[in-house]
């Protein structure tokens, strides 16, 4: 057809800075990878600054610029700072990927250990988007948010924390997507489910020294999968890189599951 961008136009981001929270390990390094090899200069946000200059290293095969910042994310004044120096050279596209899921029992759970989840896994997340469309709200952009499969179906036991906190980026991104379209912006969400990273992989060492009750939990995720397997960070950072780029221009306000099938099973 006549007019139309061919397919290595639709993808690329040359030209275009990404800015990653996570991007340390699991899911943020692996976006981080293919909007490199997309053509994305990148800012890459997280706690790690160690992992970040390693895989700062690694980037620079791709020829793109790749800056690092070591943020706390559970403060609000350390995400204002991060804006401040971000405010000659807004990223076009906001990835909230960072986030985190320690286990508790519900009963146990305090104000402290609950602030804490919510701070890191919802709040940031409104603070990140509110900077970056008060930033470029004369140009748009792109957001896309991680939520997860326990926002919509919770399954793991003691992870109700983890649940709402989840709920609510998915609840953020649909009205930012209903209110901010107007002025550009395309706003959608992932839902991540049984992805094998570095942090599940913590988590169910845990479980198997502390938690033998989760393991008949972890045996009934694993057989609901109908794709029979755990699924790996880049098959996420595959669907980012989609969102991302003119892929997906007519995407708005979707929540889209990389879950293996879990939800439909």
């Amino acid at each position: 057809m006549k007019n139309l961008p061919n397919l290595t136009q639709l993808i690329s981001l040359k030209g275009k800075r990404a800015l990653i929270t996570g991007a340390a390990a699991g899911i943020g390094k692996a976006i981080a990878y293919r909007y490199a090899e997309a053509g994305a200069n990148l800012e890459l946000v997280d706690i790690d600054s160690a992992a970040m200059l390693r895989i700062r290293d690694t980037l620079s095969k791709f020829g793109v610029q790749v800056n690092t910042h070591r943020i706390d994310l559970s403060r609000k004044d350390e995400i204002d700072a991060l804006w401040d120096t971000l405010s000659g050279a807004a990223p076009d596209i906001l990835v909230n990927n960072a986030g985190i899921y320690p286990f508790k029992q519900f009963l146990e759970a305090d104000e402290a250990f609950y602030r804490q989840v919510m701070e890191t896994n919802l709040f940031s997340v409104y603070w990140m988007c509110q900077h970056m469309i008060r930033l470029r709200r004369k140009l748009g952009g792109v957001i896309i948010n991680l939520g997860s499969i326990e926002a919509v179906m919770p399954f793991k036991e003691d992870l109700a924390h983890y649940s709402v906190s989840k709920a609510g980026v998915i609840a953020l991104t649909r009205a930012l997507a209903k209110e901010h379209a107007k002025h550009g912006f395309r706003v959608n969400a992932i839902l991540p489910g049984g992805i094998i990273t570095q942090g599940t992989k913590a988590a169910a060492k845990q479980i198997l020294r502390f938690r033998f009750d989760l393991l008949k939990t972890g045996f009934a995720f694993q057989q609901r999968l109908p794709i029979g397997r755990p699924g790996k960070p880049d098959e996420v950072a595959r669907m980012a890189l989609v969102l991302a780029s003119d892929l997906a221009s007519y995407v708005h306000g979707a929540t889209i599951p990389i879950d293996g099938g879990f939800l439909a099973a």
